[in-house]
């Protein structure tokens, strides 16, 4: 199988329980809730996508052959050393597009392995670390793992079902509007959230105040 990936790039985890550890970000093109496109967002599942992740065109990016061949970019990527060697799947949606055969590479290539997921498809069995970010109108199935991030606020979310599923770690993260009174609204609903369910956590986009990818 190929795989198509819009960027590739060595980073620090910028959210959630990992935010701080050194990261190879592999960002997969596609998504099952948006297709990238501006003109399909306000039809779209999910509106809020603060991502590009059409094409293959970004920085590390590009069409791989076969797993092998990505796993060897992650790893140049990374550099010396296969100690601590950490890499985040991400998108879009990774799950449209990993299986036995990249999981098994970056395994080899002495890589832990992270995934952010949308959790409408069922997570591969060889990630080490699971973080899915419901959306509010899609059909989650994938409701165990390590972490779950909750991006806030989404109406129509449920938060007392989805406090339910079996994750180690529940997480709340302020929605970026784009603008500072956007902002500063979602940031006093995450925190109004935390305080009146203490089983959440709030999580910041550290990425992004440090001038990070």
């Amino acid at each position: 199988m190929s795989y198509a990936v819009k960027e590739m790039f060595l980073t620090l985890q910028g959210e959630g329980v990992q935010a701080g550890r050194r990261a190879v970000f592999v960002r997969f093109a596609g998504c099952n809730l948006w297709s990238g496109r501006e003109q399909d967002r306000a039809q779209a599942i999910c509106r809020f996508c603060d991502t590009d992740f059409v094409g293959t065109d970004g920085d590390g990016g590009g069409k791989f052959a076969d797993a092998a061949a990505l796993a060897m970019a992650a790893a140049a990527m990374w550099g010396e050393g296969t100690a601590e060697r950490f890499c985040v799947l991400t998108g879009g949606e990774p799950m449209l597009q990993v299986d036995d055969a990249l999981v098994d590479a970056l395994h080899g290539a002495g890589f832990t392995i992270a995934m952010e997921s949308n959790g409408t498809l069922a997570a591969h069995s060889g990630i080490d670390w699971l973080c899915v970010s419901p959306k509010a109108g899609s059909d989650v199935v994938q409701r165990t793992g390590d972490e779950l991030k909750l991006v806030w606020p989404q109406p129509g979310s449920d938060v007392a079902a989805i406090e339910t599923w079996d994750f180690a770690h529940h997480l709340v993260q302020p929605l970026d509007t784009g603008d500072a009174a956007g902002n500063a609204a979602s940031m006093a609903a995450a925190i109004a959230l935390v305080m009146d369910r203490p089983r959440w956590r709030l999580t910041l986009q550290a990425h992004k105040q440090l001038g990070l990818r």
